[in-house]
């Protein structure tokens, strides 16, 4: 035997009897209850008359020196005096749940090592059976927002993630923002509208007042969902950056299709100083470098109407860039239709026809300039986490993994 220290076991309640390691090298500490008494499991009593003891219960508890550590305990069962027929109830530990093979402290300790890892990783390390940690996260981690725990929601987000790529097998991702923390509160299993109005109308009340705005892309299922479950008493915001893709999409479009025109136009040294004109088109203006503003300077040159197209989609973007009112930002943007139908381009008609249907919500971004910047971010996280898992596909366990990787280094750490 080498040297020996003192540990504390941590533990309220209970006495160390004898510790010993068994053929594995795993510690096997034996204890017994110091707390006297239970509740009835018959009329929930008090009760103190000691009647023999439980099967022996052998539960997984924190390692100590890297080795596996085991705590073997006797249960003492009590007679009920109240009771006809004298029951006897078996006592219970608030250090353990019955249903569980673990100490309540190992779980949280393997609910902490599952966060930005994988029940996979996390069951090998812990030579615990995959189920096993499945357990634990069902035992802890609800499947479903707990409104109890909630004070207030602030903003709102809405958006889709698809669970597998290319099968447009979307589920709703819900999330809120107060004072900076983020929030998920819910994993929708579909984006249909009815679904999402259902989520919404399951809001307490006490919540619903507390509700600033609500951000979201033109989707008319998250908005109309919203207007019937809110009426006109949030405001909702459609993203600007949701905004911004659909205009540089018709400017993308016309960019694909002069350029094809002046492959077969140009001879095939100019067309060369067309390279990287798509990445040029695409880059904020202030952060062009000389050689790509060249490259713009002579594709405007073959192609004017490209040009047209670019100066309009910047236009745009100036104006949601400008500190405008709501009023006045409305009134730019009108002035904006107007030159874009003047034009000889036709790259942005099918964005027109958006903006004409989605003003109201879009103009709303002028009025806090809220965006769904931090849903974005979000959902980079989530798919982060289905690709480190190789995928989730059911929605309940997807819950579960964004809120443990959201929320577990507070709650287990």
């Amino acid at each position: 035997m080498g040297e020996t220290f003192e540990i504390p076991l941590d533990i309220p309640g209970v006495k160390i009897e004898k510790v010993a390691l068994n053929k594995a090298g795993d510690f096997i500490i034996t204890v017994s209850s110091t707390v006297e008494g239970t509740s009835c499991h018959c009329c929930g009593r008090q009760i103190t008359k000691p009647y023999g003891h439980g099967q022996v219960v052998t539960l997984r508890h924190l390692p100590i020196l890297g080795r596996r550590t085991y705590l073997r305990l006797r249960p003492i069962r009590y007679q009920c005096p109240h009771c006809s027929g004298g029951p006897t109830t078996t006592q219970k530990l608030s250090w353990y749940d019955p249903r569980s093979p673990h100490t309540k402290a190992y779980e949280q300790h393997v609910l902490f090592e599952l966060v930005n890892s994988t029940v996979a990783d996390v069951s090998a390390k812990q030579r615990l059976g995959y189920e096993a940690v499945m357990g634990i996260i069902d035992r802890h981690i609800e499947t479903k927002v707990n409104w109890n725990k909630l004070t207030a929601l602030g903003i709102l987000g809405i958006d889709e993630i698809a669970l597998r790529k290319g099968h447009r097998d979307f589920v709703t991702i819900i999330t809120s923002r107060v004072e900076g923390e983020i929030r998920l509160l819910a994993v929708l299993p579909d984006r249909k509208k009815a679904t999402v109005k259902a989520f919404l109308s399951s809001i307490p009340q006490r919540l619903r007042r507390t509700i600033e705005t609500l951000c979201s892309d033109m989707y008319d299922g998250y908005v109309n969902a919203a207007r019937e479950v809110f009426g006109q008493r949030i405001q909702i915001v459609t993203d600007r950056f949701h905004v911004a893709k659909l205009y540089r999409k018709g400017m993308d479009e016309l960019r694909k299709q002069e350029l094809k025109r002046l492959k077969q136009d140009l001879p095939k040294e100019d067309y060369q100083q067309l390279k990287g004109a798509m990445w040029a088109l695409r880059k904020d203006q202030a952060q062009l470098s000389q050689e790509e503003l060249a490259v713009l300077a002579c594709l405007f040159i073959c192609s004017p109407r490209l040009k047209m197209a670019y100066d309009l989609c910047h236009d745009l973007t100036a104006i949601f860039d400008d500190a405008l009112t709501r009023g006045a930002a409305i009134k730019k943007i009108n002035q904006w239709k107007r030159r874009v139908k003047r034009s000889p381009v036709s790259c942005f008609d099918d964005f027109l026809t958006t903006l004409d249907n989605h003003l109201k919500e879009i103009a709303n971004y002028f009025e806090g300039r809220f965006t769904s910047g931090f849903v974005e971010g979000f959902n980079n996280k989530i798919k982060v986490i289905k690709r480190r898992c190789y995928g989730i596909l059911n929605v309940d366990h997807l819950f579960q993994r964004i809120h443990l990787d959201l929320m577990g280094r507070t709650l287990f750490a």
